[in-house]
């Protein structure tokens, strides 16, 4: 197989991978956000119990994608780890602490522990979403190295853009999360979910033109890839056609139709990205193929990514079919 092919076929498995992280525990983290904003017990326990059968599965992306970049593109593992060090350690701390309040919460003595634990639970989802945003706003809008090592101050991910990149996320995943529990949940909370769909899509929307308009001015490249008619004629008109299904979707037979219609446009968005960047994996000037590992590692790799992406997505069906329904819950928290 040709190298230059190879190469391109390890990027796709690993934004394969990157991209169902963000879809599926994107979701998850948006309701875990949402939990904080509630008052009522037993809505909040509708919405833990709504995620708490797929939560886990959804992270396995993580693993595959941090995985992946580790042996399929080594050297810029080597340059992000050491600029992002400290978003990493806070983002892998809030994973820990979301995924033991959202498993103990039962087991809390009270309804005063119970709501510190939902709090918890928040504000951990919100960590994470926040730092996996700055964390792409940072690979935009390029890491700073030199003969394969990382040469900036560590502080790059403190800048405007990418914190204007973890606001927007956060943003997006709890519009996720509604339109997850418009579909999941019923009544009151399905209700109050609907309204507020509709109003953080149109602010996401609004966030992500800003955002790609900054990040045009970022490098000369990216102006370019966004300015091409090729690429912002169709996305247009995707988007539209998504945000057309997105409101009939609240008055169909099937409440499924809002959220994937607000996946649809995250999976554009990320489409999106990769076009501006490639073929760069680290701005300004870290190529894919520069950034490989050898051909025979790729190729290893890529057997893997062939047995673990279809029991992956397996094993993900399986869980939502099986937990599949409307969630409902008699017994206050």
């Amino acid at each position: 197989m040709d190298t230059d092919w190879l190469t391109l076929l390890c990027a796709a498995a690993l934004a394969f991978s990157v991209m169902n992280y963000v879809v599926l525990d994107g979701t998850d983290l948006g309701v875990g956000m949402l939990m904080g904003l509630t008052a009522c017990s037993k809505q909040r326990r509708v919405m833990a119990v709504s995620i708490l059968p797929v939560w886990d599965a959804n992270e396995t992306w993580l693993v595959l994608g941090g995985g992946g970049l580790l042996a399929l593109f080594p050297l810029a593992y080597a340059i992000l780890l050491p600029a992002l060090y400290v978003p990493f350690i806070v983002m892998f701390l809030a994973l820990i602490a979301r995924a033991m309040a959202l498993e103990f919460r039962d087991y809390a003595p009270n309804e005063r522990r119970k709501r510190i634990v939902d709090g918890v639970l928040a504000l951990a989802s919100l960590l994470t979403g926040f730092v996996q945003g700055m964390v792409l706003g940072t690979l935009v809008q390029g890491v700073a190295h030199q003969g394969g090592q990382y040469i900036g101050d560590g502080r790059d991910w403190l800048s405007p853009f990418p914190v204007f990149c973890g606001l927007v996320l956060v943003l997006g995943y709890v519009w996720l999360g509604t339109c997850w529990l418009y579909w999941r949940t019923m009544d009151e909370l399905q209700q109050r979910s609907a309204r507020q769909a509709r109003v953080l899509s149109l602010v996401t929307v609004a966030l992500l033109l800003v955002l790609i308009a900054w990040t045009a001015t970022l490098q000369p490249q990216y102006a370019r890839r966004l300015a091409d008619i090729r690429l912002w004629l169709p996305a247009g008109l995707i988007v539209s056609a998504l945000g057309w299904v997105f409101s009939k979707g609240f008055h169909g037979r099937f409440d499924c139709v809002p959220l994937f219609a607000a996946l649809g446009v995250f999976v554009l968005a990320f489409a999106v990205m990769l076009v501006a960047l490639f073929p760069f994996i680290i701005p300004p000037d870290l190529t894919l193929s520069e950034a490989a590992s050898s051909p025979t590692s790729q190729i290893f790799m890529l057997v893997g990514f062939a047995v673990l992406i279809p029991i992956t997505l397996a094993y993900n069906t399986f869980g939502f079919r099986v937990f599949s329904g409307k969630v409902r819950v008699a017994s206050d928290g």
